[in-house]
């Protein structure tokens, strides 16, 4: 669709950064224009992580140059960055959870002196707070706020060091639905007051609903830029992955043999010891997937653990095949055919400093056919190697290649081989696509739909509303530990799970 340009207010042109051999960006350009909220959209590793430290001033481009207000920048550093206006809102906050929210605000910029008065503070904090619409207790300690205000702390932080580019990172990935409405409307805010806002997210659904214009990155090229209103998902998705996608199969129903899972009055503490998990009680059939939706820290991953035998249960029972597990090694569970995919692949699922082939066997390395008498078989483990990176196109399809190199969806590939090629009864599987581009998102979710198909249980546990309710056939919600509701995928809406995993409750009835 054509339309006019915006005046420009960062030009960013043809931009080149190479590491050794490797060239992560040819070339690329990106125009902001004012009063512009830009979508920054691509695979993992079409370099849209690469062009934004470029921006901030934490990598040095080979070739190209970048312009603010139609003047050439040299970015050095990020207290250059800062220096010009450009602040980033990272995914993972940087914040000091015994401070206060003024305190965390000021951190690092205390341009008063060392002495700092509250009351001045508390006054710097409420002005900014007054003029973007960000509601949130100056006084407050950042450890006592749920993820969504943290998150409005970290937007703060950048305005009061007179941010006019605010750099927006995967920011929606820990916040419940309603606190993405909320950011959406802060967003606005900030660009309705003259600011210019990068967004950097794989959800489709989000760009549509707050931005402006949208470049599409592939391969460490430009793919296209498109104006949102003007465009759809199956063009960004065609110029972000090179190809249609495919749609997900409509659930079909699968004769199920009855329960495989079966969970009654579990209760288990945290690391901290507090209380994590209380009372929960839930059923897995085959050919069923139950969806566990929930924000991070409701026990979810408390939950995955006893299910694994990785976290002891302080009372209730798991029952897999009419045997309580509840007290099971993590070893004897996995011969009970249970399968695990944890939410952190990187430190729970893989050994980074090893080969895929290596990384494709752990758990089994200590039987035939990788094993003989104590002795690994070299030759066995590189052809399992190459024949699961074959099936589960791993790319590139390199038994021998280290697996900390590869990118996230990659490993994720050697995370679901490597379980899935067990034949599990059970699938235990945590933020399966967090963090990954839509091609690799697809293929993962192709993967779960095609064990449920061959009456596999599978109990999946995801922040990602839109994951949860495109493949679950049930919904649990969790929060602070508890089972709150129980629902037919078909009944449900964003609004409700949003609701109840907030805490509200079932909404009042019209």
């Amino acid at each position: 669709m054509s339309e006019e340009r915006p005046v420009p207010h960062i030009e960013m042109r043809g931009i080149v950064k190479r590491f050794g051999d490797f060239t992560a960006l040819h070339g690329v350009d990106l125009v902001v224009g004012e009063h512009e909220i830009h979508a920054l959209l691509g695979e993992n590793g079409a370099g849209k992580s690469t062009l934004m430290n470029i921006l901030y001033g934490l990598y040095r481009p080979d070739a190209g140059t970048i312009r603010l207000r139609g003047q050439e920048a040299h970015i050095r550093s990020p207290r250059d960055a800062i220096a010009q206006g450009i602040g980033m809102i990272h995914q993972h906050f940087m914040l000091i959870p015994p401070l206060t929210v003024a305190e965390n605000v000021v951190l690092g910029d205390e341009r008063s002196g060392p002495l700092l008065s509250e009351r001045a503070l508390g006054a710097r904090v409420r002005e900014l707070e007054a003029r973007f619409h960000i509601g949130v207790d100056p006084e407050a300690r950042v450890e006592d706020l749920p993820l969504g205000l943290q998150q409005r702390v970290e937007i703060l932080k950048v305005l009061y060091r007179g941010s006019e580019l605010l750099i927006f990172d995967e920011p929606t990935a820990v916040l419940t639905p309603q606190e993405v409405d909320e950011l959406f409307a802060i967003v606005r805010t900030l660009r309705d007051e003259g600011k210019l806002i990068i967004f950097i997210t794989h959800k489709l659904r989000e760009v549509f609903a707050v931005t402006d214009r949208i470049t599409v990155l592939r391969a460490g090229r430009n793919a296209g830029e498109l104006v949102t209103k003007g465009t759809s998902a199956p063009e960004i998705a065609r110029l972000m992955v090179g190809r249609e996608l495919r749609p997900v199969q409509a659930r079909t129903p699968v004769t199920s043999t009855g329960p495989v899972l079966e969970i009654r009055g579990l209760k288990a503490q945290s690391d901290r010891g507090a209380t994590a998990l209380q009372g929960v009680d839930l059923t897995v059939n085959a050919g069923e997937i139950l969806g566990i939706a929930g924000v991070g820290g409701n026990g979810q991953s408390e939950l995955a653990e006893c299910v694994l035998g990785l976290r002891e249960p302080t009372a209730g029972s798991i029952v897999i095949g009419g045997t309580d597990i509840a007290h099971d090694d993590p070893k004897r569970t996995r011969e009970r055919g249970v399968a695990y995919v944890p939410e952190d692949r990187r430190v729970e699922g893989l050994v980074l400093a090893f080969t895929v082939a290596d990384n494709f066997i752990l758990g089994k390395q200590d039987r035939p056919p990788f094993s003989v008498r104590g002795v690994l078989d070299a030759d066995a483990i590189r052809a399992n190697g190459d024949r699961l990176a074959t099936e589960f196109d791993v790319r590139p399809p390199n038994a021998r290649a280290i697996v900390g190199n590869l990118s996230g969806g990659n490993q994720q590939k050697v995370v679901l081989g490597r379980e899935l090629s067990e034949q599990p009864k059970l699938i235990v599987i945590s933020q399966p696509t967090r963090g990954l581009d839509i091609g690799s998102t697809e293929y993962v979710w192709e993967r779960l739909l095609e064990q449920r198909r061959q009456g596999c249980a599978v109990l999946l546990i995801s922040s990602e509303l839109d994951e949860i309710r495109a493949l679950s056939d049930r919904i649990a919600v969790m929060f602070e530990g508890r089972l709150v509701a129980t629902l037919p995928a078909a009944e449900t809406t964003e609004e409700r799970l949003g609701l109840l995993m907030a805490g509200h409750g079932e909404p009042a009835p019209a």
